[in-house]
């Protein structure tokens, strides 16, 4: 009897399990961690803006409208640099699954996913937001699939390119607050200078240590040519050391308070201390250490700035 209900399910099976897998592709096709992870800046940069008109009305209909087009946007940019890099990505252990580099997924139809995902997010900014927003979201897809992308095995000047698009949903996400009405820029630019910053040390440690499986695809994405070196590490010393004096101007353009700005200074010291660390110890233990520490920062960095924004309107 046992027997006869495992071969039911099998026959019954084989639609929902394609359609399960088909699904799985194209979570990993848009990465979805990472694309979750630049939509949450977006968001919650949305939600600092100094704009009154998004407490009163719409408040959860704008944020997962906002939510929808920020994934749609960069799902479609994290397709289009699997498209590119199909070859290298089948020669690296931690992306050869993917499914374009696999063959699970034609480039036809990661062509064709991106197109219409990219369209269609650029279009939901445009339409329920501004074009300003709109543009910038066009802009920022443009720039990471089409130049950082390709510029990876050209030169680590890709990081600084890739760090571009890599905050610009910060300033997206101020802009969008604003709808159609007098915008005010500063506040956009102050944030997208913490993440534009942030950048350098969480994906030099990201790159320390997957430095073999970079190097085998052909990606030249640290500083020093030799691969991990004390060169690198004060490399992040240094831009984490430049995070700091960033940290003040919330308080100072008026989007964070005292304590908001204390928790982004204790926050940048400790960037500092963990890539100190790096430098000393030049291991991977403290690559990884600098690489979740930056994970954890710019969640808190960014909520202690809604945080502010929030007592500001109740006050």
């Amino acid at each position: 009897m046992k027997h006869k209900e495992t071969g039911h399910k099998k026959n019954a099976d084989p639609a929902s399990v394609k359609w399960i897998s088909k699904l799985k592709d194209y979570i990993l096709l848009i990465k979805f961690t990472l694309s979750f992870m630049v939509v949450f800046s977006t968001v919650v940069s949305f939600l600092i803006a100094p704009n009154e008109q998004f407490f009163v009305r719409n408040k959860i209909t704008s944020v997962l409208l906002l939510f929808a087009a920020g994934m749609l946007v960069t799902g479609s940019a994290n397709a289009i640099n699997q498209l590119l890099e199909k070859t290298s990505d089948s020669l690296m252990k931690r992306t050869a699954k993917r499914p374009v580099a696999s063959g699970r997924m034609s480039i036809e139809e990661a062509g064709i996913f991106a197109f219409i995902t990219g369209a269609a997010g650029v279009f939901m900014m445009w339409w329920f937001f501004n074009a300003e927003s709109a543009m910038i979201s066009l802009f920022s897809l443009f720039l990471y699939g089409f130049i950082y992308t390709p510029l990876k095995k050209v030169n680590s000047v890709s990081v600084l390119v890739g760090a571009i698009p890599g905050a610009l949903p910060c300033l997206i996400g101020w802009l969008a607050a604003f709808g159609n009405g007098p915008i005010a820029w500063t506040g956009g630019w102050v944030l997208f200078a913490i993440q534009f910053l942030w950048q350098f040390p969480h994906f030099w440690a990201i790159a320390w240590l997957a430095h073999k499986d970079y190097t085998t695809a052909g990606f030249k994405l640290l500083p020093a040519d030799k691969g991990p070196t004390r060169f690198t590490a004060m490399q992040s010393i240094i831009y984490s050391a430049l995070m700091i004096p960033v940290g003040f101007l919330p308080y100072y353009v008026g989007i964070g308070g005292l304590t908001s700005m204390f928790i982004l200074l204790g926050c940048n010291l400790w960037m500092v201390y963990v890539s100190v660390l790096l430098f000393i110890r030049m291991d991977a233990a403290s690559a990884r250490r600098v690489m979740f520490s930056s994970y954890f920062y710019l969640m808190i960095v960014l909520l202690a700035l809604f945080a502010n924004r929030g007592v500001a309107i109740a006050l």
